[in-house]
């Protein structure tokens, strides 16, 4: 489903604040997996996502999604077949538009006739339905601005927006972080739903460990722009944190010293 190869990115080349942030990074994804992805800060986490998403394009590598290669396509075509929701809950979304607006227009990417209204009244039934779901009292307030509602509300709408149309990868990026704990824990409960409904290849940026050797199928996790272990089935659920860290330790040649990780397991 995606195959990313030898992935290499440098910021501000041949300068003395020269970064560089992926070092020949491969991975390979099956169709309907979903794969948690962790790291110190700077490990190379959110500069990969950019990479898949075409935010710029890398020095050398391929990224091949569904036996297509996007490797130079743009960021809006990219788009097309890959969602994205960021830590900001007002991130890809139209604060000043209504709910229904806004999942209209995501959902106009459907359309064959790009200048097909999407607020078709079988349509408005359908957006209705789906916030439904969500179990939140959002099918009452379609004509609510987005902006006006909480961020878990945003952040649960911009999941709808991302799965509307079913993607055929799906970034999240943080996607929980800036919640409450009950509101970080019932969106994830809702992504997870949809992921596994749709059967919507996943990748997920999270700085808590539990959540995620617990969320999904695989973990990744980055150190200096690479991939320094990547756990999978029995080894992943059987694992302890101080196991876990011990195999960092050797891997990346450091100690895992970002905190914000560690006391979010702790929790």
């Amino acid at each position: 489903m995606l195959n990313v190869k030898n992935l290499s990115k440098t910021f501000l080349k041949g300068t003395p604040n020269e970064h560089t942030a992926l070092q020949n990074l491969s991975l390979h994804l099956e169709k309907g997996d979903f794969v948690t992805v962790i790291g110190s800060n700077g490990a190379g986490k959110s500069t990969l996502f950019n990479a898949i998403a075409g935010s710029f394009l890398c020095e050398a590598g391929s990224i091949v999604l569904d036996g297509a290669d996007i490797t130079y396509k743009k960021e809006h075509q990219r788009a097309k077949q890959i969602g994205r929701i960021f830590q900001d809950p007002m991130k890809g979304t139209a604060p000043d538009l209504t709910v229904e607006e806004n999942l209209a227009l995501a959902y106009a990417k459907s359309m064959r006739n790009p200048f097909t209204s999407a607020r078709r009244r079988k349509d408005v039934d359908f957006y209705r339905a789906q916030l439904a779901r969500l179990d939140m009292g959002l099918e009452e307030r379609m004509r609510t601005k987005m902006g006006q509602l909480s961020g878990g509300q945003r952040q649960a709408v911009t999941l709808l927006m991302s799965t509307i149309v079913t993607p055929k990868l799906l970034l999240l990026d943080e996607h929980t972080a800036a919640l409450d704990p009950v509101t970080a824990q019932k969106v994830l409960e809702i992504t997870k739903d949809i992921v596994s409904e749709n059967q919507i290849t996943t990748m997920m940026i999270t700085h808590n460990i539990g959540q995620a050797l617990h969320t999904g199928n695989r973990t990744i996790m980055l150190a200096n722009g690479r991939i320094v272990l990547d756990l999978q089935g029995t080894e992943r659920e059987n694992i302890t944190l101080p196991e876990l860290l011990e195999m960092y330790k050797e891997k990346a040649g450091k100690v895992l010293d970002n905190d914000r990780m560690l006391l979010s397991d702790a929790e």
